[in-house]
């Protein structure tokens, strides 16, 4: 299976073993990320202001290359994917549309249709848990681990619907099907405080704080995260206990992991 693959601007610098898994562990499920030519930063931030058009045009290609091969759109980073379906999801509205394709002034223009994928949804719903199941060589047995889902990955939930932006399951079923116990905790798609950081960093520490006291509380040995900024901001202030990529640990039950790359 082919897909189209946007990796984003964070995967291939300060998390790069987050793309780098990505690319391992989809091989080793018979999957091809074939990375999208000359993509551009997603915009970062999704603004809901409807004149606001030139941060949506990168995405907006991004989904025009993946339509042109025929190919779903798979992202991994927690942002470029809200952003991107977001994105995906407004230009279904024809006013919407039109202001961006006149702007594009392209030959085809571009009406939503592209099917979105975060790489959780990729090995849920075009993988199967069952199958993924199959394939592991190296079953995280004895791991209690608590998956954080922040904020991106599930709202806004009637547009990104990945999974109940209050009652998740998929990065569970994820943790179970590779063998490892999934921890559950009250703070696990609740904010970190990263968008925070800058006016308050002592606020986004509280934040970031109460997620990792919540999880090891709980019994977490490891919490996994999606998200990069996630990530940064749950070890800057001061988890006890490793705040790793759900790709690197995939790898590691795949059979694939190797160095850090970061």
């Amino acid at each position: 299976m082919k897909v189209s693959y946007f990796p984003g601007c964070t995967l291939k610098n300060k998390a790069k073993d987050l793309d780098v898994y990505a690319r391992k562990c989809a091989e080793a499920l018979g999957i091809t990320l074939e990375e999208i030519e000359e993509w551009q930063c997603c915009g970062g931030v999704f603004t809901t202001s409807r004149d606001e058009i030139a941060t949506k045009l990168s995405s907006v290609r991004a989904l025009k290359a993946a339509k042109e091969k025929e190919q779903p759109l798979v992202t991994v980073c927690s942002a470029c994917h809200n952003v991107i379906k977001q994105t995906n999801h407004a230009m279904r509205d024809a006013e919407f549309a039109d202001k961006v394709n006149r702007y594009m002034n392209e030959e085809e223009s571009y009406d939503g249709s592209t099917a979105v994928y975060h790489y959780l949804e990729m090995l849920r719903d075009l993988v199967g848990f069952d199958t993924l199941k199959e394939k592991v060589v190296n079953p995280q047995k004895g791991k209690k681990i608590a998956a954080y889902y922040g904020c991106l990955l599930l709202r806004p939930g009637n547009v990104m619907q990945m999974d109940d932006p209050e009652n998740p399951r998929i990065m569970e079923d994820f943790i179970r099907a590779i063998g490892a116990e999934p921890v559950y905790y009250a703070y696990r798609n609740e904010c970190c405080g990263g968008y925070i950081a800058m006016e308050s960093r002592e606020s986004a520490k509280k934040k970031s704080n109460r997620v990792t006291e919540n999880a090891v509380g709980c019994g977490a040995e490891a919490i996994v995260t999606a998200c990069p900024l996630c990530r940064y901001n749950l070890e800057k202030s001061g988890s006890s206990v490793p705040v790793i990529y759900f790709t690197e640990l995939l790898a590691e039950a795949l059979g694939v992991k190797e160095d850090s790359h970061e």
